[in-house]
């Protein structure tokens, strides 16, 4: 009779023995399954995290530099006035970095402000004001560089964060587009329309409060809905975030002056791989003069979710290690009780001239036998064992992540954030995302806790994996005790 017969009918005569090695080997198959789930979504998680949070290099002027001209022209000019002067970005060399390898896309920021003309701004008033007011109805001081509508120059509405992460939305008409670019197309918000009663297909007037002071005629084209959770400037001259407008980019430049056409004040290049921002950096450094412009990277939000996958990584491939080492252990023993008890059977078969081989093959078949079905059980349970497992995990993880997010986050100056290069003049395409709406400090975070959920599902390749380690075990725990089947003399066996 070969082994293989043998090994089947010993599990079937002996069905309280089978059952009972069942479960031993499920409950180690299950928790083992359950490691290899969480360690596999683990990765998925941080594999998604580089396409979906990605990260950031910001092209913006030389703060640190600007600086350093001005203390050094303050020294040998005492009596001059200091005056910080820093350069605009321009848009031809937001291009050539634009170009360079895992750059998916690029997204410029103007910002501008203007006076509101034949028309009503929002006034907001603070009781801890002198005088009870903040704001001013219908404009500012004349003596202000600082008008009383903020303008947000963007390529598209639909790409600047406010939009993106619903804190805005358009409610009546339509966002700006890249067609917008050369017009004079604005988008206000809900509450200054209600106040001034002005509609889509309306027109109203700004007045630039630098330079020679234009009127512009705007085309209303869409009217958007602030989130109320919107935060406000503070301090003086402060306006209301219901005096934000939307504009093109090409407008916002126009108000500023005639100088800053094909500029922004800062450009954020999109990583589509978050493992080479500083790649990036370095290659976009040796396109531009430094002394004027500097590049900053931005991969926080990747480095969030990574850090906390990683963490749950970690402890996912501790749980398997130490389940395998436990398991092997446990059925080494379990196996050498079983062999004590059969040294009689053992003992019959080396009398008849089987091989020692044979024996402890016919043990692992047994085994295997055994793992098979202990491997359809746990495939049945893992996925709830490694859901419940994988979620206390995260959850923990998360509040970590978001803790120190929290703590790191800067708060955002003039509403709409960025807004895009001309699409079309960049190699890379797609959204051209980048700042946005007041309030949208919070995104970064946002993304990060909806970054960091884990994805548990069992596939054949986790089962095939499961059946490695399983019969990993099952050959160390045979090996283990298949020492005293070698030492067993026939003779002295059967006179016991």
């Amino acid at each position: 009779m070969n082994f293989f017969k043998r090994a089947w009918l010993n599990l079937t005569a002996k069905k309280g023995r089978s059952i009972l090695l069942i479960l031993v080997t499920s409950a180690i198959m299950l928790f083992v399954l359950a490691g290899l789930l969480i360690r596999n979504a683990a990765d998925t998680a941080t594999s998604n995290a580089k396409k979906s949070v990605g990260a950031t290099v910001t092209l913006s002027a030389n703060r640190e530099a600007a600086f350093k001209k001005m203390r050094s022209s303050t020294s040998t000019k005492k009596s001059s006035k200091p005056k910080l002067t820093t350069s605009p970005v321009k848009l031809s060399d937001a291009k050539k970095i634009a170009k360079l390898s895992n750059v998916s896309s690029y997204s410029a920021t103007v910002s501008t402000s203007a006076n509101a003309k034949g028309f009503d701004a929002i006034s907001t008033s603070s009781s801890s004001s002198t005088g009870g007011g903040m704001g001013m109805k219908g404009g500012m001081s004349s003596s202000s560089s600082s008008g009383d509508i903020a303008i947000s120059g963007v390529t598209s509405t639909a790409s600047t964060s406010a939009f993106e992460e619903k804190s805005s939305k358009i409610t009546k008409g339509r966002g700006i587009t890249t067609s917008d670019e050369g017009t004079n197309n604005v988008v206000i918000e809900s509450e200054l329309a209600k106040e001034d009663s002005l509609s889509v297909g309306d027109t109203i007037k700004l007045k630039a409060t630098t330079g020679s002071k234009k009127t512009y005629t705007m085309k209303i084209v869409g009217i958007y809905k602030a989130s109320s959770s919107t935060s406000t400037q503070q301090g003086p001259g402060a306006t209301d975030p219901s005096n934000s407008v939307y504009t093109s980019y090409t407008f916002a430049n126009t108000v500023k002056g005639s100088k800053y056409k094909n500029t922004a004040d800062s450009v954020t290049f999109n990583v589509s791989d978050p493992a080479k921002v500083s790649s990036v950096k370095t290659a976009g450094k040796k396109l531009i003069n430094t002394s004027k412009y500097s590049l900053s990277t931005n991969d926080s939000s990747y480095q969030t979710v990574k850090a906390s996958m990683d963490n749950v990584k970690s402890f996912a491939d501790k749980i398997v290690w130490l389940v395998a080492i436990a398991g092997t252990i446990i059925l080494a023993l379990i196996v050498i009780l079983m062999i004590r008890e059969r040294r009689y059977e053992i003992g019959v078969l080396l009398s008849l001239g089987e091989a020692r081989w044979k024996i402890v093959a016919q043990f692992f078949v047994e085994m295997v036998m055994v793992l098979i079905v202990s491997i359809v059980i746990a495939g049945a349970g893992g996925k709830f064992v490694g859901n419940k497992l994988g979620q206390q995990l995260v959850s923990q993880q998360t509040t970590t992540a978001t803790t120190s997010s929290t703590s790191t986050q800067t708060q955002g100056g003039q509403p709409g954030g960025s807004g895009g290069a001309p699409s079309g003049n960049s190699k890379p395409s797609g959204n051209m995302g980048g700042g946005g709406a007041p309030g949208d400090s919070s995104s970064s975070s946002t993304s990060s806790t909806k970054q960091a959920e884990l994805d548990v599902s069992v596939t054949v390749l986790d089962l095939v994996e499961l059946g490695g380690f399983g019969l990993a075990i099952m050959f160390l725990s045979i090996m283990l005790a298949s020492g005293g089947i070698l030492r067993l003399q026939p003779k002295k066996v059967l006179i016991d």
